[in-house]
């Protein structure tokens, strides 16, 4: 068969889980002009249904669709959740609080069985208080709340919003790391990293690829690059990694990754890395890395220190650049990336929508404000003004969260894109939740107007024996 010489066109290779390493082949002439070069389909977006993941007994994180094509499924889990669920915590309610140390005292009562309610909090949707009582020493959480359903993946949601509900296990989490009688100031994340092993394989599959590469091979040098890259690490820090706090974070980063560089369709309008990535404007070996971290002054706390609110949505996405070496180090890189920056602003911006729409990023939001309250009743020193010692929820003997297969590693999916003169592959990012930095005093903002400490004040406790939440 002729071939056509059309010119310098180069592979646009991308390497989940991340950001782009640049380990740039230009290519003389390439055999063919290909529009349609961006149909290895790795990730089967086309497949209708929830996105989630799976990660199986040796740590291996993978994403999973779950379908529900007639949506009977979802009209059997409704019908059932509506049956057993009462009228009074199925209802929506604008602000539902639940004390703390009612809850576990109630825990107590049922030899440390928690029922639906307990481990759904009462079906709270999000932490957006914190009130403390002296009187009667109560360490209340409050926010929307509602019932709750299992969602197609799984995932207890709000039966009319669809939101993730909170969960008693990640709030014992968070109170853990942040734990009475001991200052603590953890940083608290995951990461998702190629080894250094990988990449210098990588680096040299590159290099042997060289200048001579066509659209026919586009098939093998996906397959050179998954496989030299082999699995990439995941890391845990602050928290037990067998948790479903630490899955939940792996998972958001992992699927934001995938959203950056095209391997995963986002709910909502956004701009992507892909979109915006120019191989001109990269330099050779660039690792673009993205982290999601807490929006810092996101704390309102009234002037007594009894109340305070969390404020905005909570959540950013930042990044940082790197190269790496022919050995597989990498370092800080000299100057960031403008489709880096475009597509962080626009996660960013579009979060709130994201959430609504992706239950996952929704539910790092809830982590991110269980672990600023948690640093809050630590900082305030609520546990001692409430005298509570965190007995059962503070001992992983008495209510065990450490339960889930902990994620160890993760396969490199990778996407072929023709764009530019440079083969790029993303990889890298995280998650970074700093509870005491939104503490800091130039981050929080005071309860100027009185609002907040009149919230807290109207919404005394006159509770019965054993009744940890009310509306």
């Amino acid at each position: 068969m002729r071939r056509r010489a059309v010119g310098y066109r180069t592979l646009f290779l991308m390497a989940a889980l991340g950001f782009a390493l640049a380990g740039a082949f230009a290519e003389p002439a390439l055999a063919q002009t290909n529009n349609n070069n961006n149909n290895n389909n790795n990730n089967n977006n086309n497949a209708s249904g929830a996105a989630g993941v799976v990660i199986d007994a040796e740590g291996v994180l993978r994403r999973q669709i779950f379908t529900d094509p007639t949506g009977q499924l979802g009209r059997q889990r409704l019908a059932a959740a509506r049956a057993s669920l009462t009228p009074e915590v199925a209802k929506f309610s604008p602000l539902r609080k639940v004390s703390l140390t009612r809850l576990e005292k109630v825990f107590a009562a049922r030899d440390n069985v928690p029922t639906d309610e307990m481990k759904y909090l009462a079906g709270l949707l999000r932490v957006r208080y914190v009130f403390f009582y002296p009187e009667t020493n109560d360490i209340v959480i409050a926010g929307p709340a509602e019932g709750w359903i299992g969602d197609i993946t799984g995932r207890p949601v709000g039966i009319s919003t669809g939101r993730p509900v909170v969960q008693l296990q990640d709030l014992v989490v968070a109170l853990r790391a942040f734990p009475p009688g001991k200052e603590t100031d953890k940083l608290i994340g995951c990461s998702i990293d190629p080894t250094e092993e990988g990449l210098a394989s990588m680096q040299r599959f590159l290099r042997s690829i060289g200048s001579h590469a066509t659209p026919a091979q586009t098939a093998q040098i996906v397959h050179g690059l998954r496989t030299s890259l082999g699995y990439q690490a995941v890391s845990i820090s602050g928290i037990d990694p067998d948790t479903h706090f630490a899955q939940v974070m792996v998972e958001a980063d992992y699927r934001m990754k995938l959203i950056g560089i095209g391997l995963e369709q986002p709910p909502v309008r956004m701009v992507s890395f892909i979109d915006k990535a120019s191989p001109s404007q990269i330099s050779r070996n660039a690792l673009f890395r993205w982290f999601f971290t807490p929006d810092y002054q996101c704390v309102k706390r009234s002037e007594d220190g009894l109340a305070m609110e969390l404020v905005g949505d909570g959540v950013k996405l930042v990044g940082e650049d790197e190269l790496v070496m022919k050995t597989g180090q990498r370092t800080t890189a000299g100057r960031s990336n403008t489709a880096s920056q475009v597509f962080v602003t626009s996660f960013t911006k579009s979060y709130p929508q994201l959430a609504a729409r992706s239950p996952v990023y929704a539910e790092l939001r809830n982590l991110v404000d269980l672990v600023i309250a948690a640093a809050y009743i630590q900082q305030e020193d609520l546990y001692g003004k409430a005298g509570w010692t965190m007995e059962l929820f503070g001992d992983e003997s008495q209510y065990s969260v450490r339960i889930h297969n902990a994620p160890k590693r993760v396969e490199s999916a990778v996407a072929a894109v023709w764009k530019g003169r440079q083969l790029m592959t993303p990889i890298g990012g995280g998650v970074q939740i700093d509870g005491k930095l939104a503490l800091a005093s130039e981050n929080v903002q005071a309860d100027e107007e009185g609002k907040l400490a009149e919230l807290r004040e109207t919404s005394t406790i006159n509770l019965a024996d054993g009744q940890w939440w009310w509306d």
